[in-house]
């Protein structure tokens, strides 16, 4: 595990279709910087992985537990393990960085492509 890292030489892993991930992983966490494009559904879906978010460029729709709400820049959302929830991007994309603790190891036989700029300052 490298200690220091630049987020835009990091592989992005597609995580679905649209939804892109540069990911550091932990002993016991992953950090997941994601970009999602304009209007993409993130299907629902849980996972055993507390996922703590916060929203750095543009929005998106998280429907958590079926409940709904539209996050912009410097929102953030908790999601408890097991919990359903889905997300649908803003017609500008969105930024967001999700933290996941245990480490998201179905993300580590994800395929990747190659590194590029992040769509964030």
């Amino acid at each position: 595990m490298s200690v220091y890292q630049v987020v835009a030489k990091l592989k992005p892993t597609k995580i679905w279709e649209g939804v892109l991930g540069r990911v550091v992983n932990g002993e016991r966490l992953t950090i997941g910087f994601v970009d999602i494009d304009p209007n993409a559904q993130v299907p629902e879906h849980r996972h055993e992985n507390e996922q703590v978010g916060f929203v750095l460029r543009g929005s998106v729709t998280m429907v958590v537990d079926g409940n709904a709400r539209e996050l912009r820049v410097g929102e953030t959302y908790t999601i408890a393990s097991q919990l359903p929830h889905s997300a649908k991007a803003g017609g500008d994309g969105v930024s967001v960085v999700d933290v996941f603790a245990p480490v998201r190891q179905d993300w580590k036989d994800k395929p990747t492509v190659e590194p590029f700029p992040g769509r964030w300052p």
